[in-house]
């Protein structure tokens, strides 16, 4: 796998991570607040703590790639074989 090719394929995971880790520990404001509250859509999380969901979405998309790259190293996984 080139240079080119990993990022593309390290960049296509992370995003699928972060997608999935994206909705979790997300709490309401209708939950947090009882009173009605002005200018804020009553689904919006109140603190998505982004920072840490890019970290742990960072730290598990390493864990994948390299994985992934190992597999590809050692011709495990190889698709021009399964393709000829």
């Amino acid at each position: 796998m080139g240079f080119t090719g990993s990022i593309i394929v390290y960049v296509s995971i992370w995003w699928i991570v972060f997608f999935s880790i994206l909705p979790l520990g997300i709490k309401s404001q209708n939950l947090e607040f009882k009173e009605q509250l002005t200018g804020n859509d009553p689904g919006a999380p109140k603190n998505p703590k982004m920072g840490k969901k890019f970290l742990i979405t960072t730290l598990i998309t390493s864990v994948i790639f390299i994985i992934i790259y190992y597999l590809v190293s050692i011709d495990y996984l190889n698709l021009r074989n399964y393709l000829q």
